[in-house]
């Protein structure tokens, strides 16, 4: 199986150099998504809303690439305040309760705009069937 490129269709991709997904063999890997909206381009205000948004558009980028959420192996968090830790885990929660991932979460002084409060980056393994 070839190496296959997803995208959002950001021109932020290009411009960075990076791709939403990159699906290898087996494994989906997704690069680090913050909480965007993309069907408004808008950041919400709350940590509850951008953990939402960001694990909306990986499990866009897995479908695309032929995984499903419960595919994901690994997720690695970066958060700006502690103090979110509890708000994005309800949501981890919420989404991955029942996948359960091996996950690390980083407390980190700033992503790349300073209304980005989380930004999350999974790694999918294709289940045998």
């Amino acid at each position: 199986m070839s190496r296959r490129l997803i995208s959002t269709g950001s021109p932020f991709e290009k411009t960075a150099g990076y791709s939403r997904a990159v699906v290898d063999g087996d494994f989906c890997f997704v690069a680090g998504t913050t909480g965007y909206d993309y069907a408004t381009m808008t950041m919400p205000d709350d940590v509850t809303s951008q953990s939402r948004n960001c694990f909306k558009t990986i499990e866009a980028a897995l479908k695309e690439g032929g995984f499903e959420m419960a595919d994901i192996v690994r997720a690695t968090y970066y958060l700006t305040d502690a103090k979110d830790a509890d708000e994005h885990f309800a949501v981890c929660g919420q989404v991955l309760g029942e996948i359960r991932p091996a996950a690390t979460l980083l407390v980190v002084s700033a992503l790349l705009k300073p209304e980005m409060k989380v930004e999350i980056e999974v790694t999918a393994k294709r289940r045998g069937i």
